[in-house]
């Protein structure tokens, strides 16, 4: 099966505290995204990849990333994820849909996640145990109800789809918002498995974040 992954990279730095967009922030000398798409393809299992960023940065980031199609994206996550889709050859059957803030996933997650899918599953995310306790809370900050955190999961990237899944997903009309391309997949009430995540997945999005990548690296 051909494999292909879009890497979000169009979001603003501001929590980072950055004048760049976020996955053209240096970790250890190098930018985010080139971090994301080095352990993407270092599994050798992705055949295609698609580099989602913002307009002004498209030369910037095609030099730093020779081996992807790069192209624009669009004013909400959702867009940019359909650029990348648009983009993407017909011969993909699964398709890779990952942060560039999620920059150390390891190249073992991004197999299990593919491995998931090629066994039929139309959509993969990875997710880690919530160890904290989470509760519910109204509008006035007063707890509603506690959540049975054994259930839960805080999941990250790499998602994997079958790529007619994930076109069918994008092509229903919004309903509210989604934060993840699974929420948009769950909507057409198609099944979503999820895999044992990797703490090496971790969000980055603030100066601390950044910080503690940097000590992971080292």
């Amino acid at each position: 099966m051909s494999v292909a992954a879009i890497l979000v990279a169009a979001g603003s730095g501001s929590r980072l505290a950055s004048t760049r967009p976020k996955a053209f922030v240096d970790l250890a000398g190098e930018p985010l995204v080139v971090h994301a798409a080095r352990r993407l393809m270092a599994g050798g299992v992705v055949d295609t990849l698609v580099a989602v960023v913002p307009a002004d940065w498209v030369e910037q980031a095609q030099r730093l990333l020779p081996r992807a199609h790069v192209v624009v994206g669009g004013a909400s996550r959702v867009d940019s994820v359909a650029a990348g889709l648009a983009a993407l050859p017909a011969e993909v059957d699964v398709v890779l849909v990952h942060d560039a803030a999620r920059a150390l996933a390891p190249p073992t997650l991004v197999l299990a996640v593919v491995q998931a899918v090629c066994e039929g599953n139309p959509a993969v995310v990875p997710g880690l145990a919530v160890t904290d306790t989470i509760k519910q809370v109204d509008a006035s900050g007063a707890v509603v109800h506690t959540l049975d955190r054994a259930s839960l999961r805080a999941v990250q990237t790499p998602q994997g789809f079958d790529r007619a899944t994930l076109q069918r997903a994008h092509a229903q009309p919004p309903t509210g918002a989604h934060t993840d391309d699974a929420g948009l997949v769950e909507a057409l009430g198609t099944r979503v498995l999820v895999v044992p995540g990797d703490p090496l997945a971790l969000k980055i999005t603030t100066p601390a974040d950044l910080a503690h990548a940097e000590r992971l690296l080292q």
